[in-house]
């Protein structure tokens, strides 16, 4: 238990040492925004492909499980509700967030794991670079920025695809099926999903970074780090739905 948490406050440290590098980064972190731009290419832009079959799988499930059963209980009208509720406030963030896991948690934690074996982290501190702000900063940013965008992209496709897959069903005007999503849509539903998305982004590149921060010495602790990263990323990114959820609903 003390070793568990001496974790929880080592990640917590090094969480606010990260946020207290975003500022020295804006401001004179010129020579890594390429590092930013390249983190959000691969997070964001390479990993739209998986989300859009996601989010077609998931919107044509709930039309089809969905439909025929309400259509039972003459509450069709409730497909919308539903659409937005598994799409936008639940599955949309939670799905984005296990596909940058899988993706980009790995690459961050074996890469920085690398640099750490290799020495290349000691030789931006013998120069006078701190490796929070040039190298942590940028990822962290990249993926918080990719996981909202994402989420964002993930919605929106699965709404739409939901929408190919209602015409199987009840063909509706697209204006009209739209106009019932936007009725239905919330202002908490935005920005639960918002809160989600901002904090997994968080959570995943924290956690990839530190792993990948942590090895020693060993070549062999590189895939260690990333398989460490994907586990460690996953808990916390469950736990903060259930915490992001339970205030929302008792709220």
């Amino acid at each position: 238990m003390r070793a568990f948490f001496a974790e929880i406050m080592y990640t917590m440290g090094f969480f606010s040492r990260t946020i207290k590098g975003v500022g020295a980064f804006v401001l004179r972190g010129k020579a890594s925004y390429k590092i930013l731009i390249m983190q959000i290419l691969f997070t964001f832009v390479d990993a739209m492909g998986i989300a859009s079959l996601l989010a077609i799988g998931i919107g044509a499930a709930v039309n089809v499980i969905g439909i025929p059963f309400l259509s039972q209980l003459g509450q069709e009208r409730m497909i919308y509700s539903l659409l937005i509720v598994i799409i936008t406030r639940e599955l949309g963030p939670l799905l984005a967030a296990f596909i940058i896991i899988a993706r980009s948690a790995t690459a961050i934690a074996t890469e920085m794991a690398g640099m750490v074996i290799s020495h290349e982290v000691e030789a931006y501190i013998s120069v006078g670079v701190d490796p929070i702000e040039h190298l942590a900063v940028p990822r962290f940013l990249g993926v918080t920025v990719s996981l909202f965008l994402l989420n964002i992209y993930f919605s929106l496709f699965g709404l739409a695809g939901s929408f190919a897959v209602a015409q199987l069903f009840n063909p509706l005007p697209p204006a009209m099926y739209f106009n019932y999503i936007l009725q239905d849509l919330g202002i908490k539903d935005i920005v639960v999903s918002a809160v989600k998305s901002i904090c997994f982004g968080m959570i995943i590149s924290i956690m990839a970074v530190m792993r990948g921060f942590g090895v020693e010495r060993a070549s062999t602790e590189i895939p260690v780090a990333g398989l460490r990263a994907v586990g460690s990323s996953f808990l916390w990114v469950i736990l903060a739905d259930i915490v992001i959820c339970a205030v929302y609903y008792m709220s």
